[in-house]
């Protein structure tokens, strides 16, 4: 039996605090870290964004609503130091796959104590969300194919390769040129909650079954409710965007084969981000679509536009590489399945295995209980004997036929 050593039993997991910023010292000391293009510098910005929204942010987690998990930070305390963070948010509405935005471990305060290894604070809080967060199926994390520190620790516990993913950039220049081209597009229409279900139909499609099981979208992810309008009105205003929504509809099938979301920057501080989902049979609508957003971001100052594709679509990464576009970044997809909800140990080997504890799975879980009529083969038979029936084939045989009973003569006492 493995004994725990006090430097494990004194290494405490719990929600993020407002005293926890200033301690926290994420500067050049970050180690592991995780999600799309995520560095030192976006974590402090996310840390700035908490301490000034740290009061809304906390009486909204204290009861159910879309926003409860809009800011989901764990940190690691080890002798009233913090050594590693955490940040995690739902994937989809119903919360049945959940991913992970960050892991960072603080390798100034690990050496200072000089008794856990830095990846062993980062599955510790790991498995800290694995286990407290019990409405999670899958989990999902997303890091930069170059950061082999990040990959082993998701390896170790049990992350596997989900797909690749690709970051284009497309420069202005490029756009004005795309822009030039009018778009063939007849049935172009505006997105609405009505057309929820022709946009689900559309996602399901175009991605293979195992994205399409670990995602896990459902109808509600595709439709606004109110709060999520205001909330989405309020970050526009505040980052000074735009949000520009289509799709394209095929009236012989009735579904929607082509959509696209497009966050425009309005003061150019940021390039604009596009998201493209074309379904498999329809790859002719690449062309289309894009020039149909260039032409709507020429009204607005020049700015790149970031697009992102999968390895499962190859179609868009050959069309985004004759039209020149440049690849930013590529990173790796990774999920993990924590369906059955079962406490994480070493797998133990067959070896170690007793017999006395293998019998016991092999044995019947009570006595049989015997059923409410049991016949006999005497009572078999001569039930057969006064209720068979003669029939044509014992007459051509030539056997004598069976008598029923009240053919049967009363035999001598």
């Amino acid at each position: 039996m493995t004994r725990t050593s006090p430097s494990k039993a004194s290494l405490s997991i719990r929600p993020i605090q407002y005293r926890d910023i200033d301690q926290l010292g994420l500067g050049d000391e970050a180690l592991l870290k995780a999600g799309d293009p995520v560095d030192s510098l976006e974590t402090a910005k996310h840390l700035e964004r908490f301490r000034r929204w740290y009061g809304p942010l906390k009486f909204l987690s204290l009861f159910p609503n879309p926003l409860q998990h809009l800011f989901s930070v764990f940190v690691a305390e080890q002798e009233n130091q913090i050594c590693g963070l955490i940040q995690v948010s739902p994937f989809n509405r119903t919360r049945t796959t959940w991913q992970v935005n960050r892991v960072v471990v603080n390798s100034s305060a690990a050496s200072k104590t000089q008794t856990r290894l830095l990846t062993d604070i980062g599955s510790q809080l790991l498995r800290y969300c694995f286990e407290k967060i019990w409405e999670a199926r899958t989990w999902l994390i997303e890091v930069n194919v170059n950061n082999n520190s990040a990959i082993a620790l998701y390896r170790q516990n049990g992350f596997q390769p989900l797909a690749q993913v690709t970051y284009w950039s497309i420069a202005p220049s490029q756009l004005e040129t795309i822009a030039s081209r009018e778009a063939d597009l007849p049935n172009l229409l505006p997105v609405s909650n009505v057309d929820a279900k022709l946009l689900y139909q559309l996602d399901t499609a175009a991605m293979p079954p195992l994205v399409r099981q670990v995602f896990d979208h459902q109808l509600q992810d595709f439709q606004t409710n109110l709060l999520q309008s205001l909330t989405a009105g309020l970050t526009h205003w505040l980052n000074h965007t735009e949000t520009v929504s289509a799709y394209v509809f095929e009236p012989q099938r009735k579904a929607a084969i082509g959509h696209f979301k497009l966050q425009i920057s309005r003061n150019g501080a940021q390039p604009h981000v596009a998201q493209l989902t074309v379904h498999p049979a329809y790859t002719w609508l690449y062309p289309e679509l894009l020039s149909q957003m260039a032409r709507v971001v020429q009204s607005f100052p020049a700015q790149a536009l970031c697009l992102t594709s999968l390895d499962y679509q190859p179609e868009r990464e050959a069309y985004l590489s004759r039209i020149g576009a440049a690849r930013i970044e590529h990173s790796l997809m990774m999920s993990r399945s924590v369906w059955h909800k079962l406490r994480e140990s070493k797998p133990m080997s067959l070896e170690g295995l007793q017999l006395s504890d293998v019998l016991p799975g092999l044995q019947t879980a009570g006595k049989p209980i015997p059923g409410r009529m049991s016949l006999s083969i005497d009572m078999l038979s001569s039930s057969h004997y006064y209720f068979a029936q003669p029939s044509k084939s014992n007459k051509l045989s030539g056997h004598p036929p069976v008598k029923s009973a009240q053919e049967t003569p009363d035999l001598p006492n």
